[in-house]
């Protein structure tokens, strides 16, 4: 037994968790240096010669470590997640943890400098190891989430791909035009469930689109909702507005806003209904007739503002 350890029971492996793949390029001479002389390509973004990979890579999760990162007795490393995780048993060893931090390893990984690990992807940012990271959750060249939202799609990628992905595994209907004017039929308006209708995508100014429109309950009552959203980041979205109108017998409901960004899941933009909301009653009243069946035409345009 370790001196100052004590033994614990055995604690259940947990799987490794997978992350993207970088590929760097030589840096030209005008690029920034590193601190460090190692090169960095590996998965996580360093190279495994001299050990750094292995030195950084937490023994449970597989992921790099970033400060606090905690050692046993005996000099195993855990990063404080998985510390929590195996709950405070080391997973090398089997000794308590306790609270021993290894700051050695701490100002070894903070003399780092890496690429992101989307540089294949077209970020060329060098950072500090332990600013990656936070870089990384809000890159702008971090792979996009499948924008349908009638079902849950865990495809992810840049536009081009997704867009091949929309028409090709979710057959979404693909145009080309900055106007639209479609009709939702529903046979039985008085069953609302949250699923979506329908997704469609359009092509203008050289940019996508998606249409998304559907019923769900709103509290108590059922609605049905119809919003835009940009393939594209949001700092890309806030340049175009789109408007879109509903309505029959003399009357008219009309919606003006900015797309958003489908870095906005679907969920959320419509849980803050930020597009065209339409109560049943209403909707049924545009629809005419004896009230049997939905028969919504909603209409609306894209410009780019100046």
């Amino acid at each position: 037994m370790a001196p100052g350890g004590s033994a614990c029971k055995e604690v259940e492996s947990y799987p490794a968790v997978a992350d993207y793949a970088i590929a760097t390029t030589k840096p030209e001479s005008n690029s920034m240096t590193t601190k460090s002389s190692f090169g960095f390509v590996g998965k996580h973004g360093i190279q495994s010669n001299n050990g750094v990979y292995e030195l950084l890579e937490c023994p449970v999760c597989k992921n790099l470590m970033y400060p606090p990162i905690h050692q046993c007795p005996n000099g195993h490393t855990s990063c404080l997640n998985c510390k929590n995780r195996v709950h405070n048993c080391c997973p090398s060893c089997r000794y308590d943890l306790g609270n021993i931090r290894c700051l050695a390893l701490e100002r070894f990984a903070e003399s780092l400098e890496l690429p992101c690990k989307y540089h294949s992807l077209g970020c060329h940012e060098i950072l500090p190891y332990c600013s990656k990271l936070k870089h990384e959750q809000h890159c702008q060249f971090r792979p996009y989430n499948c924008p349908y939202a009638g079902s849950d799609c865990s495809i992810t990628g840049d536009i081009p791909t997704l867009i091949a992905h929309l028409k090709d595994d979710h057959k979404v209907d693909m145009h080309d035009g900055c106007t639209f004017n479609h009709r939702y039929v529903k046979l039985n308006p008085h069953e609302v469930e949250n699923a979506t209708w329908m997704l469609t995508v359009f092509k203008c100014f050289g940019k996508q689109f998606c249409l998304h429109f559907e019923a769900f309950q709103m509290g108590m009552a059922p609605v049905y909702m119809a919003f835009l959203r940009f393939m594209g980041d949001d700092s890309e979205a806030k340049k175009f507005s789109y408007c879109l109108g509903v309505g029959a017998n003399g009357r008219k409901l009309t919606w003006q806003g900015i797309p958003r960004s489908i870095r906005d899941s679907h969920r959320k933009v419509r849980d803050s209904q930020d597009g065209l909301v339409v109560q049943r009653n209403l909707a049924l009243y545009f629809s005419g007739g004896d009230r049997q069946e939905l028969k919504l035409r909603v209409t609306g345009r894209i410009w780019k503002e100046a």
